[in-house]
C-alpha cells in the first residue's frame, strides 16, 4: 500500500451520481428525472431557502462556459414542483467578469422573471455583507492566505446551495465543476490570492460549505462541453449529457472521467477524498441512468496566451513575483491584460465565429428561443 492509498478513509464513502443523455425537446423533463435519480430531496432541506449558484465563467455568451438557461429553468421548475418555497439566485463578480452583463447575455433574466426568482449580488452591500467566519475544520491554506480572518457572505449560513456548473476544462485545475463553483460565491474579490494553492483552497471551501449550508446539491450541464484552455477560450463539443449528485467530489470525478481525466490524479479530488468530504474513487461511485463505462471524450486542457503568463506567475519560474504582482496595485495591469486579451482579441477573432457556428446546432437553436 502506498502513502496515497493509506490516506484514504478506512471505510470508503459510497456516493450516487445520476447521468442521463438528453435532447433539446426533452431537456427540461430529463433534468427533473435526473434530479430524482440523484434523490435531490434527501440532500436539500425543504424547510430552508435554496441558493441557486449559477456559473458565469465569462460574461460573454460562449458555449460550454456558463450555466445554460435550460439548466437554470429545469432546476427552478423541479424545485418548485417539489415544494421548495424560497429560491434565490446569487451572483458574484470576478476581476474579469461582469455579473450584470453575464446574466443578460446568457439569458438568465427571462427565466428568473418567469418564475419570480429574486437575484442578489454578493458584492453589493445592500444585498449581503461579508462577515468573519472561523471554520471548525482544520484549513489547509485559507487561514494562512487570510490571516486577518476568512470572510464569507452573511446570507449563506443556514441555507441550501445548489450549484449549476458545466462540464469543461480549466487551465489551472484541469476541470471545473461543483467544487470550483463555490469559489466565486464564498470568496471575495481577493480570491486571486489563492491561485497558487487553488486545489487546497477548493477543499477548504468544501469544508466550509458543509459547515454552513443546510444542504448541498449539484446539477451539471454537459449538453455542450468545453474542451481546451477553459473556462473561457474553449472548443465547444456537443455531448448531450446531464449530471447530478449530492456529493460534490463524486460528480466532479464523473465529469473528469467523462472528459478523459483520471479523477484521483486531480489534486482537489484526491485531497477531498482523503479528507472524507466525498469520494473521487470511481469504484465507490454508483452511476445511475446512462451507461458511461466506455465513455471518454479525450479532452486536453492546453494553454492560451493569458494562461501561459499565468502559469509562469502562479506555478512556474516567476512564482517569486507573486506578492509583487498580485498583492499590490500592479495586479490591475494583469487583470487589464487578461480582460483585453479575452474580450477584445480572442473573442472577436476566434470566439465569435465559433458562437455563430454553434447557434446553428440544436442547442444553439434552443438558446435562441430564450429571451
Amino acid at each position: 500500500m502506498n502513502e496515497q492509498d493509506s490516506q484514504i478513509p478506512a471505510q470508503p464513502l459510497r456516493s450516487t451520481v445520476a447521468v442521463l443523455k438528453t435532447e433539446p425537446e426533452t431537456v427540461l423533463d430529463d433534468y427533473t428525472q435526473l434530479m430524482r435519480l440523484a434523490e435531490f430531496e434527501k440532500h436539500l432541506d425543504k424547510n430552508a431557502p435554496v441558493i441557486l449558484k449559477d456559473n458565469i465563467s465569462w460574461h460573454l455568451m460562449f458555449p460550454g462556459a456558463n450555466t445554460t438557461p435550460w439548466q437554470l429553468e429545469a432546476v427552478i421548475r423541479t424545485l418548485l414542483d417539489a415544494g421548495y418555497k424560497e429560491l434565490i439566485c446569487v451572483q458574484n463578480q470576478t476581476v474579469v467578469t461582469n455579473a450584470f452583463k453575464g446574466e443578460a447575455l446568457n439569458k438568465y433574466l427571462g427565466v428568473l422573471e418567469k418564475y419570480n426568482i429574486p437575484v442578489l449580488y454578493n458584492f453589493r452591500p445592500q444585498d449581503m455583507k461579508w462577515i468573519r467566519y472561523q471554520p471548525k475544520a482544520k484549513m489547509l491554506v485559507l487561514d494562512k492566505i487570510f490571516p486577518e480572518g476568512i470572510l464569507i457572505p452573511d446570507f449563506f449560513p443556514g441555507k441550501n446551495v445548489l450549484h449549476l456548473p458545466t462540464v469543461k476544462c480549466h487551465i489551472y485545475t484541469t476541470m471545473t465543476g461543483a467544487m470550483k463553483n463555490a469559489f466565486g460565491g464564498l470568496l471575495n474579490t481577493r480570491r486571486h490570492y489563492t491561485h497558487s494553492v487553488i486545489h487546497e483552497t477548493l477543499v477548504d471551501l468544501l469544508n466550509i460549505q458543509k459547515e454552513i449550508h443546510a444542504g448541498i446539491f449539484t446539477v451539471m450541464d454537459g449538453t455542450t462541453c468545453g474542451n481546451g484552455p477553459g473556462p473561457r477560450t474553449m472548443i465547444p463539443v456537443i455531448k448531450d449529457y446531464l449530471l447530478a449528485s449530492g456529493d460534490s467530489v463524486a460528480i466532479d470525478a464523473i465529469s473528469a472521467k467523462l472528459m478523459g481525466f483520471d479523477p484521483m490524479s486531480l489534486k482537489k479530488i484526491r485531497l477531498a477524498t482523503e479528507a472524507g468530504l466525498g469520494t473521487g474513487i470511481l469504484e465507490n461511485i454508483n452511476v445511475v441512468g446512462a451507461d458511461i463505462s466506455q465513455e471518454n471524450f479525450g479532452f486536453t486542457v492546453g494553454d492560451n496566451a493569458a494562461s501561459t503568463v499565468g502559469d509562469m506567475l502562479w506555478f512556474g519560474p516567476l512564482k517569486w513575483l507573486q506578492h509583487l504582482m498580485f498583492h499590490t496595485p500592479l495586479v490591475y495591469f494583469f487583470i487589464w491584460g487578461s480582460f483585453v486579451y479575452h474580450d477584445f482579441i480572442w473573442y472577436p477573432n476566434v470566439g465569435k465565429p465559433i458562437v455563430q457556428d454553434w447557434m446553428k446546432t440544436k442547442w444553439g437553436q434552443l438558446f435562441q428561443k430564450y429571451e
